[in-house]
C-alpha cells in the first residue's frame, strides 16, 4: 500500500498516528479496528442494472440500520406532547389552548435556544469518534451538560413569568393565566430536555441507536396510559397533564443516564471529569452560528401557534 493510500484510510483527526502509536496509546488495541472495524473499500464499479440494485440494497440495509431507530426515537418522542395536547382537547378548549400555547411558544422557544447551545456536540463527538479519542466523548458530553444546563437556567425565567409575559404581548386573560400556569409546572421538563439532549448526540456518535429507540417506545407506553389515568380517572385535569408529561421525559433522562453509567459504552464514558469545565467559551462559539439558524427552524411554526391565540375561539 503506498504511502497516499494509508493517509486516505487513516480515522479523522489522527493527526499522523500510526496504527503501532494506537495500539500503545489503547492498551494493545487499535482504535480505529475497535470503532469501525476493518478498513473497507468503497462499493464495486457499476456495470449493469443487477450490480446497481446489488449495491443499492447493500447501502439501504446500512441506511436503515442506523436511521430506522432513530425516526422511531423521534416520533415516540414528539408523540409524548402530541398525546398531552389531544387529552387536553377532552378537558376544553381552554386547556387545549394553554397546553398548545406552552407547549409551542413558551417551550417551543425554549427548547430551540437549548438545541441550538448544545448543537456543537454532534461535530465534536463525531470528531472523537472517528479519531478513536473515545475517552474524549464524556468529557464532551459533560461540557455540553454544563453549557445546556446553564442555558436552561437563564431561559427559566419565561416559564416562571409566562402569564405576564403572554399578557404583555396581547393574549387574553384566561389563556394567558391558564397558559402560565402551565407552563410553571412544565419547568421539570426543560431540564429533562437539556440533559436528554447532550445523551442523544453522545449515543448517536456511538451508533447506539436502539437503545435509544426501545427506552422511548417505553416511555410513550408509560406516558398515554399515565396522562389517562391522571388526567381522567383522577380527575386532575391539567395538573395530570403536567405530571405524566413531567414524568416521561425524566424517565427518558434517568434510563439512559443508567444505560452509560452502567458501563455499556465502554471507554467512551469513564466518569466524571475535571476537563469538562475546560474551553466552554470555545464550545459556546462553535454552537451559536448555528444556534441562530436551529432556533429560526423551531421558532417559524410557534409563531401560527401564538397568532391563533388572539382569535375569538381559541
Amino acid at each position: 500500500m503506498t504511502a497516499e493510500n494509508g493517509n486516505l484510510q487513516r480515522p479523522l483527526l489522527s493527526n499522523g498516528v500510526s496504527e503501532g502509536q494506537e495500539d500503545s496509546n489503547n492498551n494493545g488495541e487499535s482504535s480505529s479496528s475497535f470503532i469501525a472495524g476493518p478498513v473497507s473499500s468503497d462499493i464495486e464499479p457499476i456495470s449493469s442494472p443487477r450490480d446497481f440494485f446489488r449495491e443499492f440494497g447493500v447501502e439501504c440495509k446500512k441506511l436503515w440500520v442506523l436511521a430506522g431507530p432513530a425516526i422511531f426515537t423521534s416520533l415516540c418522542r414528539y408523540t409524548l406532547g402530541a398525546i398531552t395536547q389531544a387529552f387536553a382537547g377532552h378537558l376544553g378548549d381552554l386547556e387545549l389552548a394553554a397546553v398548545s400555547i406552552e407547549n409551542s411558544v413558551i417551550a417551543g422557544f425554549s427548547m430551540g435556544v437549548a438545541l441550538g447551545m448544545g448543537s456543537a456536540l454532534e461535530t465534536l463527538c463525531g470528531q472523537a469518534y472517528g479519531a478513536g479519542q473515545l475517552d474524549m466523548l464524556g468529557v464532551y458530553l459533560q461540557r455540553s451538560w454544563v453549557i445546556v444546563n446553564a442555558t436552561g437556567l437563564i431561559l427559566s425565567p419565561l416559564y416562571i413569568f409566562g402569564k405576564q409575559l403572554l399578557r404583555l404581548i396581547g393574549q387574553k386573560q384566561e389563556i394567558a393565566d391558564a397558559a402560565g400556569t402551565f407552563a410553571i409546572w412544565m419547568l421539570p421538563q426543560l431540564f429533562a430536555y437539556t440533559m436528554n439532549f447532550p445523551i442523544v448526540k453522545f449515543l448517536q456518535a456511538q451508533r447506539r441507536m436502539m437503545i435509544m429507540a426501545v427506552v422511548a417506545a417505553a416511555a410513550l407506553g408509560f406516558h398515554t396510559l399515565f396522562s389517562w389515568f391522571l388526567m381522567f380517572k383522577l380527575k386532575w385535569g391539567l395538573a395530570g397533564a403536567a405530571v405524566a408529561l413531567n414524568a416521561s421525559w425524566c424517565f427518558i433522562v434517568a434510563s439512559l443516564l443508567v444505560y452509560i453509567f452502567s458501563g455499556a459504552c465502554g471507554q467512551a464514558w469513564s466518569g466524571f471529569s475535571w476537563m469538562a469545565f475546560k474551553n466552554l467559551w470555545s464550545f459556546v462559539k462553535l454552537s451559536v452560528a448555528s444556534a441562530v439558524m436551529l432556533c429560526l427552524e423551531v421558532w417559524y411554526f410557534m409563531a401560527l401557534i401564538l397568532f391563533a391565540g388572539y382569535l375569538e375561539e381559541p
